[in-house]
């Protein structure tokens, strides 16, 4: 049973401020708990049905320091962020950052407001061995509920940063390919070794300071009609051409 304070410590884990303030998320649902409880995440608590805690015993104590919390579906309602809660929440410590990539593939996310997307590109950069996003002040954060959910437990492989892109980018030795709508065709381009892939705002694209910066300028050529790709489908689509095989 969960303590009115406890209740309103994983509340408050929906909203921005808290989640950095507490430096937690939460991640819910059966599959994607299963994941985290896999791993070597700091697991705080976990809040379960009945049933669902009898039949993960056994990864609910692969984390003693975890708090295990018994409840019916209607408290597990009033915690979650989803629409339809799932048989489970967990309350997760976010990890410590590491250092910015130096000389291997990145993805950049100048300004990405959706989580969907947000979410989405963290499971591309995991799919193709990526194994650093750096994120702008402005995205939308990493451990949004719905970036934990979209992102289907890729934030346990690929390493979420959140700094200054005009600072990184002109420091960095990597390359700097900007997705753009004037580019050069991505199909004609000789692929590098390593790079860092700058991804715009869904509405805006790049924006002008980071455009600058950029090396290389790419496109994927438009055959039809459609005005724009969306931010995670072009992301996708020049990760499966760039990346080595």
């Amino acid at each position: 049973m969960l303590s009115k304070t406890q209740n309103k410590y994983i509340r408050s884990l929906t909203q921005h401020k808290f989640r950095r303030e507490f430096s937690a998320f939460t991640a819910e649902g059966d599959k994607i708990a299963k994941e985290w409880l896999l791993s070597d995440a700091t697991i705080q608590h976990v809040v379960a049905l009945e049933n669902w805690a009898i039949e993960n015993e056994s990864l609910i104590n692969a984390h003693p320091k975890a708090t295990l919390h018994i409840v019916k579906e209607s408290e597990l309602a009033a915690l979650s962020a989803l629409q339809t809660p799932n048989q489970v929440l967990l309350v997760v410590s976010i990890p410590e950052t590491t250092e910015l990539p130096v000389a291997e593939w990145c993805i950049v996310l100048d300004a990405i407001q959706d989580p969907g997307n947000m979410g989405t590109i963290i499971r591309i950069a995991d799919w193709f061995g990526i194994g650093h996003i750096i994120c702008s002040h402005e995205c939308v954060d990493v451990y949004n509920p719905k970036v934990i959910q979209a992102a289907m437990g890729s934030h346990l492989r690929v390493q979420l940063h959140i700094t200054n892109l005009e600072t990184f980018l002109s420091e960095t030795k990597l390359p700097v390919l900007v997705a753009a709508l004037n580019g050069d065709n991505l199909y004609n381009m000789q692929k590098p070794e390593a790079a860092a892939l700058v991804i715009g705002n869904e509405s805006k694209g790049v924006s002008e300071v980071i455009m600058d910066i950029a090396t290389h300028k790419i496109t994927i050529p438009r055959r039809g009609g459609a005005e724009s790709l969306n931010a995670a489908i072009s992301a996708g689509i020049i990760c499966s051409h760039l990346l080595p095989a």
